[in-house]
């Protein structure tokens, strides 16, 4: 059992953060939090339904093309504040952001660690493997797979002296049917044009979510309670914030909406209007 399993985690639930700007600020803010005092906290997400796009991702040479395909699909989006490439999230999506002082996991191996251990003791230890999974949307070497399917990837971000371990977990419906969404938009944005960044090639069986590779019918909040319950969390323990929290997690949000004015237009000015 990870040492830090035994820690006190505050819990912030889902609904704190309607919005997919709102998910990635927090993280950011609370790491400031973290860094001065020590503390623990598990984040839970779910957005439906977006594709959150990375850097790499907003440099495709015919990107308007891709993100009209994502709107004639269904699909709202938006870049995120940091690297790697775009992934799905829907309903079915479970995001986990574990956000603790860097003293905690001074390494950037010890935070891919730490989720890799949360997921595996959540799954009963089931027999999952981390590596990059080729062919899968947003490849990396910590992408989370069974029996060579993937369902998960973990990314980091680290500011100040804090630091956010984050997961996006399929947990019901089908890997392969949201590759494919990806596959899509990466055909419409990407066309034949030479890139010198090297765009992913989906293949979109390789990607699966646990239910199809576990044969269960769990849902989201099922996960995770799976989750709470390896941490010890209890759901009522939300724990408390500085003062000056609200005015750094405004000025994050604020950050988002500015580097998704070139793609999304007047769209946040009418949805965030009171910023």
């Amino acid at each position: 059992m990870n040492e830090f399993f035994e820690a006190e985690w505050d819990y912030i639930p889902p609904e704190v953060t309607p919005h997919p700007y709102h998910s990635f600020a927090i993280d950011d803010a609370l790491q400031e939090t973290v860094s001065s005092d020590g503390s623990f906290k598990f984040r839970a997400w779910t957005h439906d339904p977006f594709v959150i796009l990375g850097l790499h991702d907003a440099r495709l040479p015919h990107l308007h093309d891709g993100l009209a395909y994502l709107s004639g699909a269904g699909y709202d989006y938006i870049v995120r504040n940091s690297g790697g490439l775009g992934v799905v999230l829907d309903e079915g999506v479970l995001n986990i952001s574990l956000i603790m002082n860097k003293s905690h996991s001074p390494s950037i191996d010890d935070g891919y660690d730490l989720m890799l251990g949360l997921v595996r003791s959540a799954l009963d230890d089931a027999d999952v493997e981390a590596y990059e999974i080729h062919g899968s949307y947003c490849p990396g070497s910590y992408d989370l797979s069974i029996d060579g399917r993937k369902f998960a990837g973990i990314s980091q971000r680290r500011i100040r002296d804090g630091v956010a371990v984050q997961i996006y977990l399929c947990v019901t419906g089908s890997g392969a049917a949201r590759a494919e969404v990806m596959k899509e938009f990466y055909r419409h944005a990407k066309k034949d044009a030479e890139t010198r960044f090297q765009y992913p090639d989906i293949e979109p069986d390789v990607m699966a979510s646990l239910n199809e590779l576990l044969g269960k019918s769990w849902t989201v909040d099922e996960m995770l309670d799976k989750f709470l319950d390896v941490l010890k969390i209890d759901r009522e323990n939300t724990g408390t914030l500085p003062e000056e929290f609200d005015g750094r997690y405004t000025e994050y949000v604020r950050r988002m909406i500015r580097r998704n004015e070139d793609i999304r237009g007047a769209l946040d000015s009418r949805i965030f209007s009171d910023l």
